[in-house]
């Protein structure tokens, strides 16, 4: 599949999409909360989405996924399955990942949020997270290399003695979900596909506390740390500009 390059009318198109999903982070949180179900919190977002927004949760049924956010829960890295069994509890971090479909174009974003009062190293993690996130980002222009970006994270969080998961990444994304190019959260300096202008994709590094190796569950979906370490993430969409970069998932609440 070739990289998609599109027009500023096709970025604005996005920025909608990604404005909405921005939206529905920004409402969510005051809801992540001790004894709340994340099948609530799915439920929340569903009815937000769709009555409210007009707009289509892309997750939902795509390749099967049952749910319309991901709920991603302690040592949960990514995909976790939106589920009433799954109480949250004082101390937990969560990962909400949303993607709307606006117009035909995809808007795809994911925050970190402490159900009460984390402790150090789950803050430090988190905050580690998203500095990586915005490092990435801040590093986008026309001519720059996916490598350039994926070892400027790598090199963060390995200084702060953190892993990067190397199974999932960030991606292309437009009127498809997931497109090209594959965004790595890892690697060398000068190699990689080289940036130019029109291109859009997601930053959102997975990082964890303990080691970097991953497990898939049963469900086909959940993935996991396998030392059951904690695992943090934050996610934006971004558009290649003439010099630099435009994030169009970017709220007051979520700024970068």
């Amino acid at each position: 599949m070739a990289i998609v390059i599109k027009t500023p009318e096709q970025i604005e198109k996005m920025r909608e999409a990604g404005k909405n999903a921005a939206e529905v982070l920004d409402l969510i949180g005051e809801y992540v909360k001790p004894g709340v179900s994340t099948l609530e919190l799915d439920d929340i977002c569903h009815q937000h989405i769709v009555d409210v927004q007009k707009c289509i949760p892309a997750p939902l049924n795509y390749r099967g996924f049952p749910k319309s956010i991901c709920t991603s829960v302690n040592q949960v890295i990514c995909h976790g399955i939106p589920d009433a069994k799954k109480i949250l509890k004082d101390g937990d971090i969560i990962n909400i990942d949303v993607t709307v479909i606006k117009d035909g174009w995809h808007g795809d974003t994911s925050r970190m949020y402490y159900v009460g009062e984390p402790k150090p190293r789950a803050k430090k993690l988190v905050d580690v997270t998203y500095e990586a996130m915005k490092q990435g980002i801040q590093m986008v222009k026309p001519g720059v290399r996916l490598g350039d970006i994926g070892a400027a994270i790598q090199a963060l969080a390995y200084k702060n003695r953190f892993s990067v998961v190397y199974e999932y990444c960030g991606h292309g994304i437009g009127q498809t979900f997931h497109e090209d190019p594959q965004v790595l959260h890892y690697g060398r300096a000068g190699t990689g596909v080289v940036l130019e202008k029109g291109m859009t994709f997601t930053i959102e590094p997975m990082i964890n506390l303990g080691k970097r190796h991953s497990k898939l569950l049963g469900d086909g979906w959940t993935v996991v740390t396998k030392d059951r370490s904690l695992s943090a993430q934050f996610e934006h969409t971004i558009a290649v500009t003439d010099d630099g970069y435009d994030v169009l998932t970017e709220s007051k609440n979520f700024p970068l």
